[in-house]
């Protein structure tokens, strides 16, 4: 690995931006869905039909909020992802089989004062986590402002102030709501960090080792550019194929924490006022089981799992994609080798 800090950064930050206009309609569809109100807005009380022109309008409802947020926590992510993986990789008694040049080249290694024998995707978990962790401190606001952003109806409401700015007045008076789904959020990106990273490096990982089977077979190796969009390629179908099946797996929290966050709102706007203890994650967890039952754990799977391997695959593809870029010329600069295509860079 061959990158700064800033190319961690940029190449993380713009992929992140990218996704985040293309996938956030399905984001907000999926939020109304699993709404306690869906039932209530977004259906026809007599005849039980979806209103399609309110659960389809506004599918952009607080975009802008998770856009500003994406540029500080998702650099957060990755770089504290690289250097937590780079450190427990370089500190392995495994490492004397791995590459010298990957830690060597890397500028965010800090080495631990002792060695340990954690097998690799135990470390991609680790990994994931910190940074899912440090990441997640950035997002939680956004996040609540943005999925009470999408359950606005403005039609309804009658009012033209933006959806976000109709939030943010409700938080006005207790601004520290805004952290309340911390533990939710936590607590459904961290099974979805923790079983899609380790799964996603080993499907690439199995994948390159074909691809280089094949590629000494036929014979010498390709050009950059080809190199750099068969990796983006090979990085792309792995993530999809993790993100899906970690998805499926954690839809459930997900329900959950949409709730938790859906409800802060109500309870800042409320204040003090009525007396009703916050309900946890756990509560809501158990609440939602009692009324609807398995399905009811389940809202939005299907739209989820779509939405995220096609954002996983796109997300991570042109994160693989932008550092390889940014390595190549790096070292291009300073006089370096360039990347091979088995380098490992995530």
């Amino acid at each position: 690995m061959y990158n700064s800090h800033s190319d961690i950064w940029f190449a993380g930050a713009f992929a992140a931006i990218t996704v985040d206009f293309i996938v956030y309609p399905f984001d907000t569809l999926k939020t109304r869905i699993q709404s306690p109100n869906y039932e209530r807005v977004f259906k026809d009380a007599r005849t039980g039909a979806i209103r399609r022109n309110v659960l389809y309008k506004g599918l952009y409802q607080g975009v802008w909020s998770v856009v500003f947020s994406t540029i500080p926590s998702s650099g957060a992510f990755f770089t504290t992802y690289e250097a937590v993986k780079c450190t427990l990789h370089s500190s392995s008694t495994h490492s004397q089989d791995s590459n010298p040049e990957y830690y060597e080249g890397s500028r965010i290694v800090i080495p631990l004062p002792f060695t340990h024998s954690l097998p690799v995707p135990v470390i991609h978990g680790i990994a994931s986590s910190a940074g899912e962790m440090v990441s997640c401190l950035m997002l939680t606001p956004a996040e609540v402002i943005k999925q009470n952003a999408q359950m606005i109806d403005r039609q309804a409401s009658g009012s033209n102030i933006a959806p976000v700015r109709q939030v943010l007045w409700k938080f006005k008076g207790r601004p520290w709501k805004l952290w309340s789904g911390y533990t939710a959020l936590v607590g459904r990106n961290l099974p979805m960090t923790g079983l899609q990273f380790p799964l996603f490096e080993y499907l690439r990982s199995r994948i390159l080792d074909w691809r280089r089977g094949r590629r000494d077979v036929k014979g010498k190796g390709e050009e950059v550019k080809e190199q750099l969009i068969e990796r983006a390629g090979v990085t792309g179908m792995s993530a999809g194929m993790a993100g899906t099946v970690a998805s499926l797996v954690t839809t459930p929290i997900d329900v959950v924490k949409t709730r938790v966050m859906l409800s802060a709102s109500s309870e800042s706007s409320q204040g003090q006022a009525g007396g009703k203890a916050k309900k946890g994650a756990l509560a809501v967890g158990r609440e939602i089981f009692v009324k609807e039952g398995v399905r009811g754990l389940f809202k939005g799977g299907a739209i989820r799992a779509g939405w995220t391997a096609i954002a996983v695959s796109l997300y991570l593809s042109m994160y693989e994609g932008g550092r390889f870029f940014l390595e190549n010329r790096r070292k291009q600069i300073e006089g370096v080798g360039g990347a091979e295509e088995g380098d490992a860079v995530m």
